[in-house]
C-alpha cells in the first residue's frame, strides 16, 4: 500500500467502495487503510457507496459490517474525524451506524472550508440527470414514506428485495450508453451556480477518476472525479499545497 498519509496536517477523500462479504480482500484493504493512513489525516470524507448495499440500521451486527464499524470507530476513537455522506447503495445508514461508529452524516451536496478553498462535495448521482429512468427511482427511495415501509419489512425480505433490484440494474445497465450513465454538464453548471461557484467540486459515483477545468459564467471550477475501488483504492488528498491523487493497492 502507498503511504499516502504523513504527520503534516491533511485531509483524505474516498468514495465507491462497494464493500460487501463477496468481496473479503477489498474489506481487508479498507480496515489498513484506516489503520495506517486515515489514521495520520485530520478528516477523512466518505462521499457514498461505502458498502455494496445497506438494507438498514438493524444489520449493524452482520460479521462483515461490524469488522468494518469497528475499525471505523477505532478511528474516530484516535482523533481523525470521519465525514459520510450517502450514496445510491447506502442511502438508508442512519443515525445507529452514526452513533456505532462516531461519524457525521453530510448532506448531499455539501459545502466545506479547508486551507481556504471554498470546495463542494457529493456523492454524483444525482447529476446524471439523463438517465431519467433512474433518477425517478432515486426520487421513489429517497422518500421518507418509501424508506418506512420498506423498512418496516424483516431484514431478510429487504436483503431479497435488494439483490432483485442490483440484479434488475445490472441487466439495464447494459442497455445504457457510457453518455448517460455519467453526469450532465448542465446540472453540473447549474449546482455550481446554486452554490455561488466554488472554485473545488468533488464527486464520486462515476467511477470515472479525473480532473476536469470548467467555466461556469466565467468562474474557473476544477471538477474531480474520485475513483472505486474494484480493481484498486483510490484516494484524494488535500494539504496546504494542494490535491493529489493516490492509488491503495489490492
Amino acid at each position: 500500500m502507498n503511504n499516502i498519509g504523513n504527520e503534516s496536517s491533511h485531509n483524505l477523500f474516498i468514495s465507491d467502495l462497494h464493500l460487501c462479504a463477496s468481496r473479503p480482500t477489498i474489506n481487508k484493504v479498507f480496515i489498513h487503510f484506516l489503520q495506517n493512513t486515515a489514521i495520520k489525516a485530520e478528516n477523512l470524507f466518505i462521499l457514498g457507496d461505502l458498502f455494496e448495499y445497506w438494507a438498514g440500521d438493524d444489520d449493524l451486527s452482520h460479521e462483515t459490517h461490524a469488522d468494518i464499524i469497528e475499525a471505523i470507530k477505532k478511528l474516530t476513537d484516535a482523533d481523525t474525524q470521519v465525514f459520510f455522506m450517502h450514496g445510491n447503495r447506502d442511502f438508508l445508514i442512519g443515525a445507529q451506524f452514526s452513533k456505532a461508529t462516531n461519524i457525521k452524516l453530510l448532506p448531499d451536496p455539501s459545502e466545506i472550508n479547508l486551507y481556504g478553498r471554498r470546495i463542494l462535495l457529493s456523492h454524483g448521482d444525482k447529476l446524471c440527470t439523463d438517465d431519467t429512468r433512474y433518477q425517478s427511482f432515486r426520487a421513489e427511495v429517497r422518500s421518507s414514506a418509501w424508506q418506512a415501509e420498506f423498512l418496516a419489512h424483516p431484514l431478510s425480505a429487504r436483503k431479497a428485495q435488494i439483490e432483485a433490484l442490483r440484479l434488475q440494474s445490472e441487466q439495464e445497465k447494459s442497455h445504457k450508453t457510457a453518455e448517460i450513465m455519467d453526469v450532465n454538464s448542465d446540472a453540473v453548471k447549474a449546482l455550481l451556480r446554486q452554490h455561488e461557484y466554488p472554485a473545488i467540486f468533488i464527486h464520486g459515483h462515476t467511477h470515472r477518476p479525473n480532473t476536469h477545468q470548467i467555466e461556469v459564467d466565467g468562474y474557473q471550477c476544477q471538477r474531480i472525479v474520485l475513483g472505486d475501488w474494484y480493481e484498486q483504492g483510490s484516494c484524494l488528498r488535500l494539504d496546504a499545497n494542494g490535491f493529489s491523487h493516490q492509488e491503495v493497492n489490492i
